[in-house]
C-alpha cells in the first residue's frame, strides 16, 4: 500500500495559503485531482492551477450555498475532503472583551464551515462507499488557552463533531479523522496582524520574542512546517490509513506535555 492518490478527487478548503496550500500541493503531488476552494487566490495556488491538476473555485464558505457550489465543482466524485478553513484571533483583552458577534464569527468559520462542506460532500461519498474526510483542528481543542478562548472552544467542537460522524459513517466506508497541529509557520501566526504580532503589541515585547517563547515550549524547539502537516493529511487520506477513523493525530513537536 502507498499514499498514491492517482485517479482520486480531493476537495480542500482554505486552499490559497498556509496549511491549505501545502495540503493542495501535497495531494496533487500524490496524483489527486484537487478542487481548491478559497475566497481569493495566491501566487502559490496559481502556480498549481497552471500545472493542470488543481482547479481553483473562488468561494466564501460563510455564504449560503457556497459549500454546495464547491462540491459541485468536483463533478460528482469526492474521494478526499480536507476541511482546513479557520482563524485564531488573539483575545488580548480577555474573555469579557469577546462579544457575541466575535463568538459567532469564530464558531461559524472554525466549525460550521466544516459542517456545511461535509454535509454537501457526504452524499457523494456514501454513494461511492469509500472516502476519507480529514479536518484540521488544533492542539487548543485539548489545550484550551484564554488568549484564544473562542478558537479553543470551536476547535474542541470540531473534534467532537468529527468523532461523532466517524461512528455514523464508518460502517459505510467513510473514514473521518482530525489533525491537530501545534504552532505552525503560517501567516496565522507570523503574518501581519497574526498571533505573534497581536500578542507582542499587548505584552510590550517583539513578535520574535513571542515566537521564541512559544517555540521553546515544544520539545523540538520549533514550529511545525505547513508541509509537515500536509504529509500527515496525505497519510490519513490514503490507503496506508485504511483502518484509522475517529482519531485525532497531533503534530506539535511535543508542545503538549506527555506526563
Amino acid at each position: 500500500m502507498s499514499a498514491d492518490l492517482q485517479g482520486r478527487n480531493a476537495v480542500v478548503t482554505g486552499a490559497s495559503k498556509g496549511i491549505g496550500l501545502a495540503v493542495t500541493q501535497t495531494l496533487a503531488g500524490a496524483g489527486a485531482t484537487v478542487i481548491a476552494g478559497s475566497r481569493s487566490t495566491s501566487p502559490g495556488l496559481d502556480a498549481l492551477v497552471e500545472q493542470g491538476t488543481v482547479t481553483w473555485v473562488p468561494v466564501d464558505l460563510a455564504e449560503a450555498g457556497a459549500a454546495e457550489r464547491l462540491v459541485a465543482a468536483a463533478d460528482g466524485r469526492i474521494d478526499v475532503l480536507v476541511n482546513n478553513v479557520g482563524s485564531a484571533p488573539a483575545r488580548t483583552g480577555g474573555f469579557l472583551s469577546v462579544t457575541d458577534e466575535d463568538w459567532q464569527r469564530t464558531v461559524d468559520l472554525n466549525l460550521l464551515t466544516a459542517v456545511r462542506v461535509t454535509r454537501a460532500a457526504l452524499p457523494l461519498m456514501l454513494a461511492q462507499g469509500r472516502a476519507s474526510i480529514v479536518t484540521i483542528a488544533s492542539v487548543n481543542a485539548t489545550l484550551p488557552d484564554p488568549l484564544v478562548i473562542d478558537y479553543s472552544a470551536s476547535k474542541a467542537a470540531l473534534v467532537a463533531f468529527s468523532k461523532a460522524l466517524s461512528k455514523e459513517v464508518g460502517p459505510q466506508g467513510i473514514r473521518v479523522n482530525t489533525v491537530s497541529p501545534g504552532p505552525v509557520e503560517t501567516e496565522l501566526w507570523l503574518g501581519g496582524d497574526g498571533v505573534a504580532e497581536t500578542v507582542s503589541a499587548a505584552a510590550g515585547v517583539t513578535p520574535d520574542d513571542v515566537v521564541a517563547q512559544v517555540a521553546g515550549a515544544a520539545v523540538t524547539g520549533r514550529f511545525s512546517q505547513p508541509g509537515e502537516v500536509a504529509d500527515l493529511v496525505l497519510f490519513l487520506a490514503g490507503d496506508l490509513a485504511r483502518n484509522i477513523t475517529g482519531s485525532d493525530l497531533v503534530i506539535d513537536g511535543g508542545f503538549i506535555p506527555t506526563w
